[in-house]
């Protein structure tokens, strides 16, 4: 089901022995635009601390109740790792509370740095023409692992959003799937540039984020968000407007190169 991330922000988070808080954010990659973690306000009940919960742990929310149960007693997430909220979220942390929980981590890839999984074998030996390629390979690899890319859903809420003539609007709330916690679409307020109408865009149009300008910007110009499948906030994305939302924004596939065999015989 598709839901728009301030709907269930405020959601109570119940253990199976009682609540232990509400749903405050999210936290997503803003690589892959998935939700990775979510923030936890334990209220009274931990005063002054939250607690981060992957999308995995909960079971779909309860209908009418503004609840998502989650597998877990009070007590282990009293016990499990205590996040410092004035710091980013490190990889080492993110690997000590899947590591309380007994939790496999989101960034499992099948690359094992002992001798399996990147190139199906074992490293290559010195001498070998391509080891220091496959070294650097490996290296960035393990840079990316110690850097994860996440970003508070807060954090990037009226973020401007430019396309590539221009401003087209802040960005209003995320769009996502409760099955596998994807961000399908953000809704973007137009503000004074079209009549302040809120329109859809899909992430994989977003080509750059930049954090210190708090701007996101697009791969596509302003006419064709103008032309987009119009959005109404009062009815529900359903899947038939996603289809269309995706046929819109589809990039055009290259032409073929003409066949080398075609060309030879003409210069015959």
């Amino acid at each position: 089901m598709l839901l728009n991330l301030s709907s269930i922000r405020g959601h109570d988070i119940a253990a199976s022995d009682g609540t232990i808080g509400s749903l405050s954010d999210v936290l997503f990659d803003d690589t892959s635009w998935m939700i990775r973690w979510l923030l936890v306000d334990t209220g009274n009940w931990l005063a002054g601390r939250q607690v981060l919960l992957p999308p995995s742990a909960l079971g779909h929310a309860e209908p009418n109740r503004k609840t998502f149960p989650v597998r877990l007693t009070k007590a282990e997430v009293e016990a499990s790792p205590e996040l410092d909220s004035h710091r980013p979220v490190s990889r080492q942390f993110e690997t000590s509370t899947y590591d309380y929980y007994g939790w496999s981590p989101y960034w499992g890839s099948g690359y094992y740095l002992g001798g399996y999984g990147l190139f199906g074998g074992a490293l290559p030996m010195s001498g070998y023409p391509g080891r220091d390629r496959y070294t650097d390979e490996i290296d960035r690899h393990k840079h990316d692992l110690d850097e994860p890319h996440l970003r508070s859903a807060e954090e990037v809420a009226g973020y401007h959003i430019h396309a590539t003539d221009g401003e087209i609007g802040h960005l209003s709330d995320l769009v996502l799937e409760d099955t596998d916690w994807s961000i399908h679409f953000l809704i973007v307020d137009t503000s004074n540039w079209w009549m302040g109408q809120k329109v859809l865009i899909s992430p994989r149009s977003a080509q750059d984020i930049r954090w210190t300008e708090q701007l996101i910007c697009l791969d596509v110009d302003r006419q064709k968000v103008k032309d987009s499948p119009p959005y109404d906030p009062a009815n529900p994305i359903d899947r038939a407007h996603e289809e269309r939302m995706a046929g819109h924004y589809a990039k055009p596939r290259p032409e073929p190169d003409p066949d080398p065999t075609e060309k030879s015989q003409k210069a015959v």
